[in-house]
């Protein structure tokens, strides 16, 4: 999958000295800006919005991969109406990026709504200081705006207009794992053992469809925070914002600058540069822990010697008898030993220090599975078993 949008230096310095004041009215327009005029208009073919990309999750489960980004192009103007003029009412939360807010667009025409009604998005606003930012924003078209996935977040299009660059997705109303596993308060109640094993298996769905396409996209920045999770719980990975081609088939890695979350990267990478696709495997048993234990990766919070989760946890994944004392509280208990225990060697296997030890995405969705079916047996089991003693204790009795 090509870099559509060049490289980055060329990028930044196409945006910050171009000529051009504004580009055309964009959402009727998929013609290409002073600014951008190296982009081929095919590359940003402007379609009908969110429904096309909801009938291609419907043809293609299993996702696929775009030849180029299917996006709708939207005005400054639209956007403004649509988060109230980024007004503190509609804000959301901010990142790396910049701001994220709240907006509303009608449902089958995507014109802006006025009255908060209507389809519901989350718009992502560039910070106009930010070189990180802007950087993230060219991976996220390049990346997202081909990939079509039920366990990633839909990029429905985009804005590049008066030096402003905004990201269109779709909302997912339950915000991120993060915060169900780390804040308190009614907003946030624990996740059951069920639901952690359901958001699990939908992440790494995700990125095992990065791993297995044709050219690896390894996803480099795996973390709770990152997880989004939509009204029924299931899981869809965002921000490709430091997403990366993977190697070439005669290579086992890439080389390329350190950047990520502390707590997360892989212990390669940050000691070389070096980049695998089974980097991704690492940042993603660092999360499983964090399902299990209900703590945070990394905490200076805690007591000494207890900061890194990984440093700390591993003995106790590594000792059968230990591993139930790891387990997040919140839980209360609610959960089974051997799926907990094999979860747990999972874990061990994920955050193994060399990449070769580690498990492909694909065997870590298999193996989740696996713990969900016997999970569900268990319980479908336990429902059967309640039943026939209702019945054997409810029968009326006979008449003489």
């Amino acid at each position: 999958m090509g870099n559509c949008l060049g490289s980055s230096d060329q990028f930044v310095t196409r945006f910050s000295t171009s000529s051009a004041a504004s580009t055309a009215k964009a959402s009727s327009s998929t013609a290409t800006t002073g600014k951008f005029s190296s982009f081929s208009s095919s590359s940003f073919e402007q379609s009908s919005g969110s429904s096309v990309r909801s009938i291609e999750d419907l043809s293609f489960p299993d996702g696929r991969i775009l030849d180029e980004p299917n996006l709708q192009i939207f005005s400054l103007a639209e956007l403004k109406i649509a988060t109230k003029n980024f007004k503190p009412v509609a804000f959301l939360g901010e990142g790396g990026f910049g701001k994220v807010y709240r907006g509303w667009f009608e449902d089958r025409t995507l014109n802006s709504s006025k009255n908060a009604v209507g389809m519901v998005v989350a718009v992502k606003k560039l910070n106009s200081d930010s070189m990180q930012g802007l950087e993230q924003w060219q991976s996220e078209v390049n990346f997202l705006g081909r990939l079509s996935h039920p366990n990633l977040v839909k990029l429905l299009g985009y804005c590049m207009e008066d030096n402003e660059l905004l990201l269109v997705y779709e909302f997912m109303p339950k915000g991120s794992l993060e915060n169900h596993l780390f804040r308190r308060g009614t907003a946030f109640e624990p996740l059951s053992w069920n639901l952690r094993l359901k958001i699990a298996i939908g992440a790494a769905q995700g990125l095992a469809f990065l791993h297995s396409s044709e050219k690896q996209i390894i996803y480099r920045d795996f973390k709770a925070s990152n997880v989004l999770l939509d009204a029924n719980y299931t899981a869809k990975l965002s921000d490709f914002g430091l997403a990366k081609n993977g190697p070439s088939a005669s290579n086992s890695h890439i080389t390329t600058r350190i950047i990520g979350t502390h707590g997360y990267t892989a212990p390669e990478y940050v000691a070389t540069g070096h980049l695998y696709v089974k980097s991704d495997v690492y940042g993603f048993g660092v999360v499983l822990l964090e399902m299990l234990s209900g703590q945070r990766a990394l905490d200076l919070n805690r007591p000494k010697g207890q900061h890194n989760l990984v440093d700390w946890a591993k003995p106790f994944l590594l000792d059968k008898r230990k591993v139930l004392r790891l387990m997040d509280p919140r839980l209360e208990g609610q959960y089974p030993s051997e799926g907990a225990l094999q979860a747990a060697q999972l874990t061990l296997r994920c955050i193994a220090r060399k990449p070769k030890n580690r498990p492909s995405m694909n065997e870590v969705v298999q193996i989740l599975e696996e713990i969900e079916a016997k999970n569900r047996r268990s319980r479908e089991a336990k429902v059967a078993l309640n039943q026939h003693k209702v019945r054997s204790h409810g029968k009326a009795p006979m008449n003489p």
